[in-house]
């Protein structure tokens, strides 16, 4: 399959997904108001004259969230304020919210200074009021207020420590918990007597709320008992910061919250996932979603997809082409090299060496929200010939994945997908073409 064709239909599936899950017409849809109340998802919650509205969104959908939000709230909102990733907020221009941004994987200053607007927007609040927080992925990193004893350099350490040896969103989030006083419930605990009603577009995988942006405004339920010992295991311990490692030992108390009224998912990886088969058909292939919840090191996801892949053009079953197999999920990379990439790019290269010389196949991974690590794309598109035309170009596709080098690997061969903040994040999506 030629590269330019495998390249222009994903183009179009991923342009038809991302259609599907516009935030502000998700927030929209979600939203009525009338003169005493606000009904989220036809649940209806008192809004008496006196009362005070506040809006919060955060995370890399905040602005689009706020957007459709504003549609429908308008004059009606008494605070709100937009908290999102560095060059997520080109919308149009919002009247009722102050907007800011913030530092997204490594938190710094700017996202100390967002969880102290954060609970400012919440402060002072009676049972009357309400609070709708908008959140989307990415919020972990970019709101925060820390507990005391732990400094941000040893946060921003600890989180640079954990993402460089693999660790999933889960045990990440599970540490962030036990260092933050605005995750785990925090916010919804600062915002009370006031409710609280969530609108909630997810990136981690099952939906789990307390997860999602590290549950600022749910009940953390049940939370890891020993994070620590999870951290041992990737060997990252000694390199800690004393300070995190003492925070990770010590029992987490934390008080119940009690004042949430509503929680609503809108969009998350399977729907990602059902948008890009019906997307696929429209290409003229038949879509098939193989699962929305894969993880795993992205070099080891690629060389199942790849043989997935080939098995089904080698015997046709057990679908025939035209197909296009799809998933979604969140896969990591153990990070060994220097080089550029993310896990989206890091998949996309190990497959384009599973797919050497192999004809008619075309895989695609790519990051749902545009902005893949460090890559500068969202993803890649790969065939039988990327790999030749990566060597063409001097280089050599191994070596490029063994120092996690897959940008600039994929940049060589025009397989980098690139299309800048997609406004929204619901995981990754994985395709794998067969015409």
């Amino acid at each position: 399959m030629e590269l330019a064709r495998a390249r222009g239909e994903v183009e179009q599936i991923f342009s038809a997904v991302i259609d599907g899950l516009r935030p502000e017409q998700l927030v929209q849809r979600a939203l009525r108001l009338d003169a005493s109340a606000i009904w989220v998802e036809g649940e209806r919650h008192s809004l008496p004259q006196r009362a005070r509205l506040v809006v919060v969104a955060v995370g890399k959908a905040a602005a689009g969230m706020a957007v459709g939000a504003e549609a429908v709230l308008d004059s009606r909102i008494d605070r709100g304020l937009v908290v999102t990733k560095r060059g997520f907020a080109a919308r149009p221009g919002l009247t009722h919210f102050e907007l800011l941004e913030a530092s997204h994987p490594v938190p710094d200053q700017s996202s100390l200074a967002a969880g102290q607007a954060v609970l400012a927007a919440v402060a002072g609040l009676e049972a009357d009021d309400l609070v709708l927080v908008l959140i989307s992925g990415g919020g972990s990193a970019l709101v925060e207020a820390l507990r005391p004893g732990i400094t941000l350099d040893e946060l921003a350490s600890a989180t640079q420590l954990l993402l460089r040896a693999g660790a999933d969103i889960w045990l990440l989030n599970a540490v962030r918990q036990r260092l933050s006083l605005i995750k785990a419930g925090g916010l919804a605990r600062a915002a009370a007597p006031a409710r609280v009603v969530n609108l909630v577009i997810s990136d981690v995988l099952g939906s789990p709320l307390p997860v999602i942006a590290s549950g600022p405004s749910v009940d953390p339920g049940p939370v890891l008992a020993d994070p620590g010992a999870s951290v041992r295991a990737l060997g990252i311990w000694e390199e800690l910061p004393e300070a995190v490692r003492r925070a990770l030992e010590q029992p987490l108390r934390l008080e119940p919250v009690t004042n949430v009224a509503q929680s609503v998912v809108l969009a998350d990886a399977r729907r990602l996932a059902e948008l890009a088969s019906r997307a696929a058909e429209q290409q003229g292939y038949r879509g098939v979603v193989l699962g929305d919840r894969f993880v795993g090191e992205a070099r080891e996801f690629a060389r199942f997809w790849c043989a997935l892949a080939r098995h089904v053009r080698e015997r046709g079953e057990p679908w025939r082409a035209p197909v296009c197999l799809i998933g979604a999920g969140e896969l990591t990379v153990t990070v060994r090299g220097q080089g550029a990439g993310g896990r989206n790019t890091e998949m996309a290269l190990a497959a384009a060496l599973e797919l050497d010389g192999v004809p008619g196949v075309a895989v695609a991974s790519l990051a749902s929200d545009g902005d893949d690590g460090i890559s500068g794309a969202a993803g890649g598109v790969v065939t039988g010939e990327t790999a030749a035309a990566i060597r063409a170009s001097g280089l050599d596709p191994k070596r490029l994945l063994q120092e996690n080098d897959s940008a600039r690997g994929l940049a060589a061969a025009e397989a980098l997908l690139v299309t800048g903040p997609t406004g929204t994040n619901v995981n990754d999506l994985y395709l794998a073409l067969i015409p």
